[in-house]
């Protein structure tokens, strides 16, 4: 638990073999003359260039304080950095976007230099329709969660809402990615292989398509406000509901049934979506259920 609760206290990074840790103090600072300079240099592999910018050093003490929790002793941003630290044993973090490595040092007081090997890459995720055909980037959004050993379900989540195009560092390894295009059912759940030293970039094809469904009394006419909608799939299961006099949204490839009701009417039809083809969907007066009981002059 406490391990967890370090995890989180530190943007929500792993910091391996670590406790909970206390904030740095500015009362325990340490005479120049009594401290030993430190030179910490981060590469994403071993035999790769050194990291120039976008790190995140954490110094802890290896000791646990009055309340169990390890003292952070210093912390920087950017690239390779060097700390003045006093003799003795401490537990270095490096952090690169969700990528970290520990690396347990010893400080003398004479000038040292420690290099950390994140073994991280980087992951860049797009998707597109059949066809090569564009998503518009604000109706895609990705989730990156570890993959589990028997590969069912979503393991644990690392990374919300990544946009598309950007590029997420992450330590080596095989991470479970939902893609999600639209709010409703379109996602799509791959297995990627992340390597130390490399940008993966990964596209997925979304089998979907954006549909506009209304009420007309007339093909091509206007929508009628205030109809309730919900639509089912062919096995009867809900995928959304709303009232307004457009129903708009992002529906996976498949047959689906859409109920329309306005005032004491009740519209229902029957229809699929074709992975790539937006369009609209009109319901009109020959898809009222009573056919008694039709539009008011």
């Amino acid at each position: 638990m406490a391990q967890e609760d370090a995890a989180k206290a530190v943007d929500g990074l792993r910091l391996p073999g670590l406790n909970n840790y206390a904030p740095a103090s500015v009362d325990d600072a340490l005479a120049i003359a009594d401290t030993g300079e430190v030179t910490l240099v981060a590469h994403l592999n071993e035999g790769g260039d050194e990291i120039p910018n976008g790190l995140v050093w954490r110094i802890f003490g290896t000791q646990p304080g009055p309340d169990d929790k390890l003292p952070l002793v210093a912390t920087a941003r950017g690239g390779n950095s060097v700390f003045e630290l006093a003799p003795g044993s401490y537990l270095v973090h490096a952090a690169y976007g969700r990528a970290g490595v520990t690396k347990r040092i010893t400080v003398s007081r004479e000038p040292m230099r420690e290099d950390l090997f994140l073994d991280a890459g980087g992951l860049k995720l797009n998707a597109i329709l059949p066809g090569g055909v564009r998503i518009p980037q604000n109706q895609l959004r990705f989730a990156i969660y570890e993959a589990t050993e028997d590969n069912i379900g979503d393991g644990a989540l690392i990374l919300p809402k990544v946009e598309p195009g950007s590029i997420v560092r992450l330590n080596s390894g095989t991470y479970h990615v939902v893609s999600n295009y639209g709010d409703i059912n379109a996602a799509i759940r791959s297995d990627i292989r992340v390597e130390a030293g490399k940008l993966t970039e990964a596209t997925v094809e979304h089998r979907a398509a954006d549909l506009t469904m209304k009420l007309v009394r007339e093909r091509g006419g206007e929508a009628i406000a205030d109809t309730a909608w919900s639509v089912l799939t062919d096995t009867g299961e809900i995928v959304y509901e709303t009232v307004s006099a457009y129903a708009s949204m992002v529906l996976a490839e498949g047959n689906y049934t859409i109920v329309a009701k306005n005032r004491d009417r009740i519209y229902q039809r029957d229809f699929s979506v074709v992975p790539g083809r937006n369009q609209d969907v009109e319901l009109l007066p020959t898809d009222l259920l009573d056919t008694r009981n039709q539009f008011p002059d």
